[in-house]
């Protein structure tokens, strides 16, 4: 996959986007770059692979819905998430020409990456690019979002059989929004990391 190819199409559409050769060149691009701020993260394996709230949180006010500080609960966690300076996400599936896609459940993930923050960042590994819009669509309903549902337990026959979507009606589905980002939405900056390396789901 040519990377480069890709950053110039989502340059092209307006996003900001950067290419590194590993998690790690990514890593020390975010830590250097995001100091005495606050940070939010959505569900992202990536940036828990690439340990991302840990080394922001040394040097930033970092809020995570995996990790509930005594006396708060979930829904104060995901609120105050919503608001941050910055939020790091992922995305489920990337097309050639620059198209970002996310599936989300409760839609705290995909709220975050169209309104309420200063900037967006998207940390995308090269295993999420897909040929086209339709690839990306197909590939975050059958790889991304059972991989999700095994991953949370979910009582759904994608995490039963790990192998595709099957558009269920369980009541733990997980793939209940779909956002496509074609552009940058207005008011603030969006930017895209891409990774040379497979990365998250």
């Amino acid at each position: 996959m040519d990377l480069l190819q890709v950053q110039n199409n989502l340059k092209a559409r307006g996003f900001d986007c950067r290419v590194f050769s590993t998690g790690a060149d990514a890593v020390r691009y975010l830590n250097e770059t995001l100091d005495g701020t606050s940070v939010a993260f959505g569900g992202s394996q990536t940036a828990a692979q690439l340990d991302l709230p840990a080394v922001l949180g040394t040097h930033n006010t970092v809020i995570h819905h995996w990790t509930i500080p005594a006396g708060k609960t979930r829904g104060e966690v995901l609120a105050a998430a919503a608001v941050t300076d910055v939020y790091i996400t992922s995305a489920n599936g990337v097309s050639v020409q620059g198209d970002l896609v996310n599936i989300d459940g409760a839609g705290n993930r995909v709220s975050s990456t169209l309104f309420g923050h200063k900037r967006v960042i998207f940390v995308i590994g090269k295993n999420k690019i897909a040929p086209d819009l339709d690839a990306a669509i197909r590939r975050a309903r059958n790889i991304a979002a059972p991989k999700n549902a095994m991953r949370l337990g979910r009582k759904t026959p994608c995490a039963v059989r790990g192998d595709r979507c099957y558009d269920c009606s369980s009541p733990e589905r997980i793939c209940n929004g779909f956002v496509v980002l074609g552009r940058p939405m207005l008011g603030f900056q969006t930017e895209v990391l891409l990774i040379d390396e497979a990365l998250g789901f």
